[in-house]
């Protein structure tokens, strides 16, 4: 027998072998199929070949054989040792101890692709492969403006990935204008989308843009939804959506709706979303030499759930909704090369630049609000001094 396709187990004890006990256990093994289950006379041993077995029925193929057979040896530790096992999956009835763990493949993966049709709502796309040098003029710098304003000045791919975290419209108190963020939605979405159709432009075939959002649960806006329906109509293709995991469990108990009635309930939700989404390509052009990221950080990241503590140091740098700078180390470690450029439409104080500096990308950031373009470029000028030291 092959020890990979099997759990085994031993059963022994202190008696001889007999006769009864020989037979005992060939009329068991004749009651179940042996590329199962199947039991083995080992001296005064009994191994115990085992890949699935239902449970109830191999106890009741024991009692019969004891019947059968009252001489033999003590059978009913065998159904002890299998139930011992505390590692096994389901499948109908029978325990499986083996494999049971492991990811189904699909057969014939590309052709069932090819057949449905992989990302089919981006075909026909419009964008062109050539990719365009970034200028110089606008490389490592925090330009105040109107980003749909400011990114006009900028040719086509030139940008290799979009990170942002646009204003949430919850009506939370934005340094420029304190009403900002408590637009109608259709005004606040098309001014968004008007953005996103520059970063679209100036990204180049094969970036990604990466949007942090957080839907407004209260206003029953799944901005997430909205938004990576707006890219899958620009024809980029949906490269997945990650979890960021705040543990912000005190957000858990602000508000339950109808309390203890289906009513109404109201859903907390302790997390934020990152939609990611490429153009043209789901591969991206750049040397393995450039690619920074350690083998540890990929295989945890991958698996798109990220546990990452909210920014604690808004108030130190004067605005409402920071995110972290580990969330934008993340994404551009696993989404970007050494040396990329990054954008930020929406940079408020400046987290995507500072990641950006501190990990050999270049980056331009816009915002609309002087005052937080002035704590963005104290902030990148202190990374600098870092360096210095």
């Amino acid at each position: 027998m092959d020890p990979s396709r099997y759990r085994q187990l031993q059963v022994t004890w202190k008696g001889e072998i007999d006769e009864a006990s020989q037979h005992a256990v060939s009329e068991l093994n004749r009651r179940f199929d042996p590329d199962e289950f199947t039991v083995v006379l080992n001296g005064r041993k009994l191994d115990l070949w085992v890949r699935a077995v239902d449970l109830r029925a191999l106890a009741s193929a024991v009692s019969e054989v004891r019947k059968q057979y009252p001489t033999a040896l003590p059978m009913a530790k065998i159904v002890d040792e299998v139930e011992s096992v505390g590692s096994y999956g389901i499948r109908g009835r029978k325990r499986v101890f083996v494999d049971y763990n492991r990811e189904r493949k699909v057969v014939g993966r590309r052709t069932k692709e090819a057949r449905r049709g992989k990302h089919f709502y981006a075909k026909d796309h419009p964008f062109e492969r050539a990719n365009h040098p970034f200028p110089k003029e606008y490389e490592d710098r925090i330009v105040c403006g109107d980003s749909e304003d400011v990114l006009r000045a900028l040719p086509d791919n030139c940008v290799d990935l979009v990170f942002t975290s646009p204003p949430y419209n919850f009506g939370l108190a934005y340094q420029e204008d304190q009403d900002a963020d408590a637009f109608d939605w259709e005004s606040y979405f098309a001014k968004l989308f008007a953005v996103f159709d520059e970063c679209i432009r100036v990204l180049k075939f094969g970036g990604r843009i990466v949007v942090n959002v957080q839907p407004l649960f209260s206003d029953y806006i799944p901005s997430h939804h909205v938004i990576s329906r707006y890219f899958m109509d620009k024809r980029l293709i949906w490269k997945g959506e990650i979890l960021w995991e705040k543990h912000n469990y005190n957000c858990k108990y602000t508000a339950w709706g109808s309390w203890k009635s289906p009513s109404s309930p109201y859903l907390k939700y302790t997390w934020e979303f990152l939609e990611v989404f490429c153009k043209g390509d789901l591969r991206k052009s750049g040397q393995s030499a450039n690619a920074d990221i350690d083998a540890e950080s990929f295989k945890q990241w991958v698996v798109a759930k990220w546990s990452i503590a909210p920014e604690r140091r808004m108030k130190e740098f004067g605005h409402p909704a920071m995110f972290p700078e580990e969330l934008a180390r993340r994404v551009m470690l696993l989404f970007s090369f050494r040396g990329d450029l990054v954008l930020d439409p929406f940079a408020g104080v400046g987290t995507t630049c500072v990641a950006a500096r501190r990990h050999g990308r270049s980056f331009l950031g816009i915002d609309i609000a002087e005052e937080y373009c002035t704590t963005a470029k104290r902030r990148v000028a202190d990374v600098q001094m870092e360096f210095l030291r």
